[in-house]
């Protein structure tokens, strides 16, 4: 009797690329501006002073400076990014 081996599933095989999602950028370090701080799904961290929100609710630097993140409350969390004082 003759036989075939088996071919595997042609369902199976692909996956989607990965999103690349998470913090960019941690507390203390120096951004520049248009700079990614974090990408992240729906708002868990908000934006504060010199911070931008895209539409897909990443985090970008609107000014030169250090990032630094303030928790507000139990569950929320800000980012703000800090400019050196001009003399």
């Amino acid at each position: 009797m003759a036989h075939k081996k088996a071919g595997g599933s042609t369902k199976n095989g692909r996956d989607s690329n990965s999103q690349r999602r998470g913090i960019k950028v941690y507390g203390g370090q120096a951004v520049q501006t248009g700079a990614i701080i974090i990408r992240q799904v729906g708002s868990s961290f908000h934006a504060g002073v010199n911070v931008g929100t895209g539409k897909d609710f990443t985090l970008y630097a609107k000014a030169n400076g250090i990032v630094t993140y303030q928790a507000l409350g139990k569950d929320k969390r800000q980012v703000h990014v800090i400019t050196a004082p001009t003399p």
